[in-house]
């Protein structure tokens, strides 16, 4: 790998890893569904036009329903439970359990497109699930069942992932990443706008909450997703999705900076859990070795 694309690497990690940042300053002013509608809305606005430019748009013509079952279950309903999650569990906290996407990937594929896991991915499946069990644990005996349902919905969200990362896998790896991203982001602002319409927010957000929406849009978004097809055209998939080791090193890095939120032994111990899993689940580890 070049300098220059482990820099991009790090600057990738750092945009995502700031998103959860963002949505936990932005979803109690807007709520979830008009937080994460705003969000797609943004981001479409800014990919369409990239999209047409590199007259890549006729991709998704006659392909819409497809492309709708794909951002639903890709950006529409795990941005809203993310969203939600996030009006209780830290930004830090919110990044370690987006991890486990790869985890959930691994068993979608298992049973739906009959992909076969290895003894270590066995191993670090187990290892994952420790690993959120040892991150919340502490949590939810202080807070309570206050933090059971947005735990909940966090790893409801990575499952979605994981159900859009298997679905593309099977119906729509014919379309190149732009148009699968912009078309994503469409479908799912089309989804969300009326349920964003019925849960207005009773007063007007601060300025704040609205860079926020900007900064999730354009460069946690958009930005982020043509960076992501950039690695995976110079170094490769398998090296691209190493990303997914460095966000929450930036989620718990970002919460602790900008909103003050600790990072505790427990947080360490289960981020390394869960890590360790993903690296195993997915071979990236066995690869290295």
């Amino acid at each position: 790998m070049s300098t220059n694309a482990f820099f991009e690497l790090l600057f990738l990690a750092s945009l995502w890893g700031a998103s959860f940042l963002f949505m936990r300053i932005g979803s109690p002013e807007f709520g979830p569904f008009l937080l994460v509608a705003l969000r797609t809305l943004t981001a479409s606005l800014f990919l369409l036009p990239i999209l047409i430019s590199k007259r890549q748009h006729h991709q998704l013509t006659g392909r819409w329903a497809q492309i709708f079952i794909m951002g639903a279950f890709n950006t529409a309903i795990p941005f809203a439970l993310f969203g939600y999650a996030l009006l209780s569990l830290s930004a830090g906290v919110g990044s370690v359990l987006n991890a486990t996407a790869p985890i959930f990937a691994a068993i979608v594929g298992f049973f739906w497109l009959k992909d076969k896991i290895s003894f270590a991915g066995i191993l670090g499946l187990l290892l994952g699930f420790f690993g959120v069990y040892v991150l919340m644990s502490g949590k939810i005996a202080n807070d309570g069942e206050a933090l059971i349902l947005p735990t909940l919905a966090a790893l409801g969200a990575t499952l979605c992932y994981s159900i859009a990362t298997n679905y593309t896998k099977q119906y729509l790896h014919d379309l190149k990443p732009l148009a699968l991203a912009a078309g994503s982001q469409i479908s799912a602002t089309i989804m969300l706008l009326p349920f964003a319409l019925m849960f207005l927010p009773d007063e007007i957000p601060s300025n704040q909450a609205f860079y926020s929406v900007a900064a999730l849009g354009i460069f946690c978004t958009g930005i982020a997703y043509i960076m992501f097809f950039r690695l995976i055209a110079t170094i490769g998939p398998t090296k691209a999705i190493s990303v997914t080791y460095l966000i929450p090193v930036f989620g718990l890095f970002w919460g602790y900076l900008f909103l003050s939120e600790p990072i505790t032994l427990t947080t360490l111990l289960g981020s390394g859990f869960i890590l360790v899993g993903v690296g195993l689940t997915t071979g990236l580890l066995a690869r290295r070795r």
